[in-house]
């Protein structure tokens, strides 16, 4: 299925909406007046009452369901669709306009039009990045990434319905990655490219793009903890209960912890205290998916084959894995409650993680108050953008930077009249 002028369409239908969409743009660009903020505003909040009061509940439990999130994770995604939420974004993200010497005047404008190539790593995710567009009075593009199920088209499908001027403004097209001709059709008539993803995805929409199109990219970034052996039980517990909810599939997720010691038995010591603790919470949680389970279940297999090489400790439970590693590289997990351990003492924090510099998003600490100022200011100095508690590393707040930046300010741009 597609979205185009507000009507949910059938993917046979994508080429030629596309081909068309260049003067679509244009007669949308050439209104006397952009979008209103406060309409799009009002249409979200509006959105959100009737998903939190259960008006939708029938359509969207299926496919929650279907993409194993629960009901109360999915409404906490909603309150960021609601009119004191988004308020409060624009308010922390844009600000107020300084005044210029008269007879200077500046005001801020969108750019123009937003191509965005979303990952599927988050659920209802594309749909958000559609929204921050629309704040700022961005016409968008929205490319589907696999294994949306819908999602998103409802949405946005129902933001249209409640505020009909949010018909020209909004396109999903669902193209597969191969199909290079409609995307470079589709980022050829773009400002800007927004691009979330990894290495690879941000590379390919470079080659995408030519010279005039900006590309705006969101990750791909590596989050871990950091620990010292006066670490709490209740701290790794909240740890642990992160990576259960989250399956370290955000950026903001937890791959692996970081201990403050020289020593490798040390370091063993704590994988254990962890695993112990992370064994029992996931006890608590959904089992993982049976494909996820079986492919971890190959490269664990394949750890404790090579343990003798790699000097790993491998510490196995009922679906969650902790890996005490020799090497205090920055790395991936194998996801899914897989957890790697590694030493690595104060003195060595900035030589270890500068080099991985804009891969570097989120810190959770697990030490005492006492060392907060000190080790956050050395993993400012290294790159990283969020220092929290364990808890919180994947905790979405209203006018929270997306990787360290404002979204809203990068889709518009000031303009100045003399």
């Amino acid at each position: 299925m597609i979205l185009a002028k507000g009507q949910i369409l059938p993917s046979e239908e994508q080429p030629q909406v596309i081909q068309s969409l260049s003067k679509q743009l244009l007669e949308t660009l050439q209104k006397p007046h952009t979008l209103s903020t406060e309409k799009v505003i009002q249409a979200c909040d509006i959105l959100a009452k009737k998903v939190l009061h259960g008006d939708y509940d029938v359509i969207l439990a299926p496919i929650l369901s279907q993409l194993n999130v629960s009901h109360d994770d999915f409404n906490d995604a909603v309150m960021l669709f609601t009119k004191t939420a988004l308020e409060e974004k624009i308010r922390i993200e844009l600000g107020e306009l300084e005044p210029l010497q008269a007879p200077v005047k500046r005001s801020r404008h969108p750019l123009g039009v937003l191509f965005h190539i979303a990952a599927g790593n988050v659920d209802g995710l594309p749909a958000y990045s559609v929204l921050e567009g629309l704040l700022v009075g961005n016409i968008n593009l929205l490319k589907l990434p696999a294994g949306d199920q819908g999602l998103s088209i409802f949405i946005l499908h129902e933001l249209i319905r409640i505020e009909p001027e949010l018909t020209d403004y909004i396109y999903v097209f669902d193209v597969p990655s191969t199909e290079l001709a409609s995307l470079k059709q589709l980022a050829n008539v773009a400002d800007a490219v927004v691009v979330w993803g990894g290495d690879v995805a941000v590379q390919a929409t470079k080659e995408l793009v030519d010279s005039k199109t900006k590309v705006i990219a969101w990750g791909h970034k590596v989050s871990f903890a950091y620990a010292t052996n006066n670490a709490t039980d209740e701290q790794l517990t909240k740890l642990a209960q992160h990576i259960c909810e989250t399956n370290q599939m955000f950026c903001s997720s937890c791959q692996g912890i970081y201990v403050d010691t020289f020593s490798r038995e040390e370091q063993d010591q704590f994988a254990k205290r962890f695993f112990d603790l992370f064994e029992a919470v996931n006890q608590s949680f959904k089992p993982i998916p049976f494909d996820r389970k079986a492919r971890n279940a190959i490269q664990l297999y394949d750890e404790q084959l090579r343990q003798h090489e790699t000097h790993h400790t491998l510490y196995l439970g009922q679906g969650c894995s902790v890996i005490s590693k020799e090497s205090s590289d920055l790395e991936g997990s194998y996801l899914f409650r897989n957890v790697w351990v590694k030493r690595l003492p104060r003195t060595k924090i900035i030589e270890t993680l500068k080099p991985h510099k804009n891969h570097l998003q989120t810190v959770g600490l697990c030490v005492e108050p006492s060392d907060v100022v000190e080790l956050s200011h050395l993993f400012i100095q290294s790159g990283l953008v969020r220092i929290t508690t364990p808890e919180g590393m994947s905790k979405t707040i209203p006018g929270g930077a997306h990787d360290g930046m404002y979204p809203l300010l990068e889709y518009s741009r000031i303009v100045e009249l003399a």
